[in-house]
């Protein structure tokens, strides 16, 4: 019977109860103060908005066992020293509509309330005004005693103008929370952190810190000119000197009106050749250090495609915004901050570093190549000429030096291939066949005002590699692989590379195609093949058609009646000129030295039918331009020529035509990387391996 009703009170709901002021207000503690680092951050922001020019910090045993801080602001009236330590009383706010304009780092009126409920606080202040400095201890809030028998009224005492800050004996009275934290020394390399960053971002105020009884500081700043002088003091002469300035805004809004969403950003970062073991990011929003995970991966993802893995720079970064914009009260040691239109100024902050880095950047992988001037031209360039910007090349000086065995490299292209070196039992060979590759003319970007297009061409330009595009455009050609699988092999500095030509050549096309859109050569066909007849061929061969649901008759004259009813804007903005009776007159033709394998004609109009979206104009143009792309690249997996004469005559337009064509126009997207381009060898590296033979 006990045992039941035992059972029974088991399951009744608890009762609620309200928990004890002193249980509450250690458990807030708790969310504003994690360590002695986090406490210190707070005071320095109080130092600053006292308005002090000269802060010093003090700090024992990680700041566990004391954290002073001083500074010569405006200090502390008496009056106000009997509330100064109790929650939400502060001198920056009166009413909710002050947070939409406030500019001060601190608000809430939390800081000094929290650490007098988990460590002992006292407090040295003068004011200008006053004849002596006055000083209180704290706990719990509420002023007590400094020594046993005295009243806990604030007492006069000697001392300067600002104040003084001291917090002994931190998670005292929490050991859980003493116990997670780290050894001291972690614990003061997080203190200095934070006066580092606070010291780079106010570079006219002089910050001292050190530890109890050491004679010499840590750190030890005087006012600098700028911030780029503070992060060379600061963070040491081998970051400054890679250091690039970046400077952006937003979009101006129109004269005497007041933008709530304007702002500006200022930034210093580490071009491609430093490379760090961990990123620093310093990053202050209203000269408020907080953290912003969106912003934090964008500026990681712009550098991945320059640092080898492993690698991470070092970016400091300013934004000011209006006050209004800004939410500064969604975490309660204000370490994030939310603000409108988030993603649209990490994306304008992202390229704007990307932009510098990579027109300021040098080769930090490649120990001899030319250097190519891509992203200055490139992100300068207009939207609709963005294309052709970053195709223009230029060739830097040689380094003049000694080069070791290991390092020399190829540079002409008339040392031998592969192919020089198989055995040849050709006598009708000519001797044109391994000449030079033949002279390209040059392709001028079409002038388009459609948005589509030029959406498209920034595509293409958003998403290059850049050193995979060096890397083709100063390659030297070694030889073909493998025909069938469209493999070959390019030699790049002392790198060999094993790449898929038919991939890369599908991209290019594409490109040149989007390059010269409404502006095609035309390529006649004579005598013109009727279009159904050509579709006709392709879809017989085609399997999986019965899939559909649709005979192969019915497959043929939707796709012809779907080309024949556009043939008027196939015409206009693709060359592919078909006359009413179905024929097919002109091709466009990309690359007038190269001509495409016609034995995949009838594969190119069958695909037009299904593979392009005829209903969204961007999508309409994108696809119909990768169709044509993959038209003209050469065929993988199966031979489509009629015999060994053919085979050697596509080699040779693969080698002489398609690979000069690739150095001189292709921008290397960074796809690429996945599984058409694979790094073979190593010329240093072979070296090793011969020396231990």
């Amino acid at each position: 019977m006990s045992q039941e009703k035992s059972t029974s009170s088991s399951q009744n709901p608890l009762p609620i109860h309200r928990l004890h002021q002193s249980l509450i207000n250690r458990i807030a503690a708790g969310e504003i103060i994690h360590r002695p680092a986090s406490a210190l951050k707070e005071l320095l922001e109080n130092c600053l908005d006292a308005r002090a020019t000269s802060i010093k910090i003090t700090v024992k045993d990680g700041g566990m066992k004391l954290l002073q801080i001083q500074d010569n602001g405006c200090g502390i009236r008496r009056s106000d020293l009997p509330i100064l330590a109790e929650r939400f009383t502060t001198s920056k706010i009166s009413s909710f509509s002050d947070l939409s304009r406030i500019t001060t780092y601190g608000f809430r009126g939390e800081a000094l309330a929290s650490i007098s409920h988990v460590a002992r606080l006292s407090v040295v202040t003068k004011t200008r005004s006053e004849a002596h400095a006055w000083k209180a201890c704290y706990l719990d809030s509420v002023l007590v005693p400094s020594k046993p028998g005295q009243t806990p009224d604030p007492k006069p005492c000697a001392g300067v103008d600002g104040t003084i800050i001291t917090i002994e004996d931190m998670f005292y009275n929490t050991p859980i929370r003493l116990s997670a934290l780290r050894s001291p020394s972690e614990e003061y390399a997080k203190v200095l952190d934070v006066v580092t960053k606070y010291a780079v971002h106010n570079p006219a105020i002089s910050f001292l810190c050190k530890k109890a009884g050491s004679p010499s500081p840590e750190i030890s700043t005087s006012p600098a000119s700028d911030i780029l002088q503070a992060i060379r003091s600061l963070y040491g002469h081998a970051i400054a000197k890679e250091l690039l300035r970046v400077d952006v805004t937003s979009e101006q809004s129109k004269d005497g009106i007041d933008d709530p969403e304007r702002w500006s950003a200022e930034a210093y970062c580490t071009n491609a050749n430093f490379q760090a073991k961990k990123m620093v990011f310093l990053l202050f929003i209203n000269h408020r250090l907080v953290e912003s995970s969106p912003l934090r991966r964008a500026i990681e993802s712009v550098y991945s495609g320059f640092l080898p893995k492993g690698a991470f720079p070092f970016v400091y970064l300013s934004i000011e915004m209006d006050p209004r914009s800004v939410d500064v009260n969604v975490h309660p040691t204000k370490r994030e901050v939310l603000f409108l239109n988030e993603e649209a100024i990490v994306e304008r902050i992202s390229d704007a570093i990307q932009q510098n880095v990579v027109g300021q950047s040098q080769s930090r992988v490649f120990e001899y190549q030319t250097a190519t001037k891509t992203m200055m031209d490139l992100q300068k360039a207009h939207p609709l000429v963005g294309l052709k910007a970053i195709l223009t090349t230029v060739d830097s000086l040689l380094l003049v030096q000694k080069t070791l065995s290991q390092h020399k490299v190829r540079t002409s292209l008339q040392d031998r291939t592969l192919e020089s070196m198989l055995p040849v039992n050709d006598p009708s060979r000519s001797d044109d066949s391994s000449g030079r590759a033949v002279r390209l003319k040059d392709i001028k970007e079409s002038q388009c005002s459609l948005t589509s297009i030029a959406e498209l061409r920034q595509s293409v330009v958003k998403n290059v590699h850049h050193d995979l595009t060096e890397i083709i455009r100063n390659h030297v050609f070694v030889g073909i692989v493998d025909n069938i699988r469209c493999l070959s092999l390019i030699q790049h500095s002392t790198k060999l590379y094993l790449i898929n030509h038919a991939t890369l050549a599908e991209e290019m096309f594409y490109q040149l195609a989007l390059m010269q859109f409404g502006n095609y050569r035309r390529l006649r066909l004579d005598p013109h093949p009727p279009l159904r007849t050509l579709v006709e061929l392709a879809v017989n061969t085609e399997s999986g058609t019965e899939r559909s649901g649709l005979q192969k008759s019915e497959i043929v004259d939707r796709i012809a009646r779907t080309l024949v009813d556009r043939r008027e804007m196939l015409s206009e903005y693709f060359a592919l000129d078909i006359s009413e009776s179905g024929d097919v007159l002109t091709l466009p033709h990309l690359l007038k030295e190269y001509t495409p394998d016609l034995n995949k004609l009838p594969t190119f109009l069958m695909r037009l039918g299904p593979q392009v979206d005829w209903k969204s104009e961007r999508e309409c143009f994108e696809s119909f331009m990768r169709e044509l792309a993959y038209f003209y690249s050469p065929a993988s997996g199966v031979w489509s020529g009629d015999g060994a004469g053919q085979e050697k005559s596509a080699a040779w337009q693969t080698e002489h035509i398609l690979f000069h064509a690739l150095r001189r126009f292709f921008i290397a997207p960074r796809s690429l990387l996945d599984n058409d381009v694979v790094q073979v060898a190593n010329l240093p590296d072979l070296y090793r391996v011969f020396e231990r033979c």
